[in-house]
C-alpha cells in the first residue's frame, strides 16, 4: 500500500502522456510551452502546500507513501502538481482541437460571476478557516483579474473543466479516503467548512479550479510566445 499515492499520480498521467504522440493531437509539439507552464504553476502551490502541511491544515498518511520527501513534502505530493495538471491540460488541448480555438461559451460571464460571488462570500465569512479562506479568496481574486484581461480561452476552459470534474472527484476521492481504511491526504476540519462531496472537501473544488486556471493561463501564454517559431498550421490560437 505504500505505493498507492504514487500509483494514483502515474495512472493520472500515463494515458494523456501516451496519447500526446497521437498524430491528431500531437501535444508533444507544444511541450516547449506546456512544461514551463506546469513547473511555474507548481512553485506557488508547493510553497502553499508545504506551509499548510507545517501548520497541520492537512497532512499525509505514511502507510500510503514511499517515504521519499522533497521540500518537506512527500514526493508523491510534488508529483501531483505535475501529473494532474498535465492530464488536465491534455484534456483542455483535446477540447481545443475539437471545438476550435475560437470557441466561445455563451454563459462564460455568468459562470465567472457565480464563482466570483460564491468564492468572495465564502472567503469573507470564513477568515478563520485557513483552507476555506485561502482557496476561495485566491480564486475570487484570480477570476476578477481574468475579467479585466478577458482571455479568449476562458470559455473553453469552463467547458472542458465541466468534464474534468468527473476524474477530479475520482482522483480526489481516492486521495481523501474513498474505499480506503484511512485517507491518503487528511484534512483538519477546523480549517475548512467540514462539507464533503463523498470524501472530498468542498474547498478542493475551488483549489483545483485556481490551480488549473493558472496552468492554463501560463500554457496559453507560452503558446503565444512560441507561435512565431511554428508554422500557422501547427499552432492553435
Amino acid at each position: 500500500m505504500n505505493y498507492l499515492y504514487l500509483l494514483v499520480d502515474l495512472a493520472s498521467i500515463s494515458v494523456p502522456l501516451a496519447f500526446s504522440f497521437h498524430p491528431k493531437i500531437a501535444l508533444y509539439k507544444h511541450w516547449k510551452a506546456m512544461w514551463p507552464a506546469i513547473l511555474m504553476a507548481a512553485l506557488p502551490f508547493l510553497i502553499w502546500d508545504a506551509y499548510f502541511t507545517e501548520l497541520a491544515v492537512w497532512g499525509f498518511t505514511p502507510r500510503y507513501l514511499t517515504g521519499i520527501y522533497l521540500f518537506n513534502l512527500p514526493i508523491e505530493e510534488v508529483l501531483f502538481f505535475i501529473c494532474i495538471p498535465y492530464a488536465c491540460l491534455f484534456t483542455y488541448f483535446c477540447f481545443k482541437i475539437w471545438k476550435g480555438p475560437e470557441y466561445r461559451l455563451w454563459s462564460e460571464k455568468i459562470v465567472s460571476v457565480i464563482f466570483i460571488l460564491t468564492s468572495a462570500f465564502l472567503a469573507f465569512t470564513n477568515s478563520g478557516r485557513a483552507y476555506t479562506f485561502s482557496a476561495t479568496g485566491l480564486l475570487a481574486i484570480f477570476l476578477v483579474y481574468l475579467q479585466f484581461k478577458k482571455p479568449s480561452w476562458l470559455g473553453l476552459f469552463y467547458f472542458s473543466h465541466a468534464f474534468l470534474l468527473v476524474p477530479f472527484f475520482i482522483v480526489n476521492g481516492i486521495l481523501t479516503g474513498t474505499g480506503l481504511d484511512e485517507p491518503i491526504v487528511w484534512y483538519n476540519n477546523q480549517e475548512n467548512l467540514g462539507i464533503r462531496i463523498l470524501t472530498v472537501p468542498v474547498e478542493d473544488v475551488f483549489y483545483g479550479m485556481i490551480m488549473l486556471l493558472l496552468n492554463t493561463s501560463l500554457f496559453e501564454w507560452g503558446l503565444k510566445r512560441t507561435r512565431r517559431t511554428l508554422s500557422p498550421a501547427k499552432v492553435l490560437q
